[in-house]
């Protein structure tokens, strides 16, 4: 499935499952990300991810591993831009821990909160009622992505704050923001392609 939409400023933007022949679009978008966006991310100042780490990226199986990647729909030679994880926890099949990236050209442009509602909306459909997420103190708009979702802070530990996103009621605070039309087109194109 590919969901057509647009970013806030309009942009015309495409969202997909990663498939394994993403590994050299994703080493891509995370060589695109400035050093601070890559520790914000990854808790690291790596500059290139090691092998096993893309290899688990790329290895998605729709149900214990979702994610969603963003591409460009009028310049699809660029690389993506932003993907979504969702990796299920084995002691709680209804749990997952998530992460999303952005690569820095298109923070602020509405990405993040496309992408996971893409996923959310997948999970949900996979039988997933919360993500985990954790998050660096510093990274503001993360925290605040994730608490406009709903939120729950669960602890913190090493420098880490732990929190928790209940899947419905992030989709419910999503559906309402009626100011974002992208987010129109995501409800859309999923619910008719999935009987939402």
């Amino acid at each position: 499935m590919i969901i057509e939409t647009q970013l806030n400023d309009g942009t015309p933007v495409c969202i997909r499952r990663v498939r394994k022949d993403d590994e050299q679009r994703i080493k891509d978008g995370i060589a695109q990300l400035s050093p601070q966006s890559r520790y914000l991310r990854f808790f690291s100042g790596m500059r290139e991810a090691p092998p096993q780490v893309i290899r688990a990226l790329v290895t998605v199986d729709g149900h214990d591993h979702i994610a969603w990647g963003a591409l460009r729909s009028d310049l699809p030679e660029v690389p993506a831009l932003g993907v979504v994880h969702a990796f299920r926890e084995a002691d709680d099949p209804g749990a997952a821990e998530f992460s999303v990236a952005v690569v820095d050209a298109y923070h602020g442009r509405g990405l993040a909160r496309l992408l996971t509602a893409v996923l959310l909306l997948d999970c949900q459909r996979e039988g997933l009622a919360r993500l985990s997420v954790n998050i660096l103190p510093e990274n503001r708009p993360a925290l605040t992505l994730v608490r406009s979702l709903g939120a729950e802070g669960k602890g913190f530990d090493a420098g880490v704050s732990q929190l928790e996103i209940d899947i419905a009621e992030a989709l419910s605070a999503l559906r309402a923001e009626s100011d974002v039309p992208g987010l129109a087109a995501v409800f859309d194109q999923f619910g008719a392609s999935n009987g939402l």
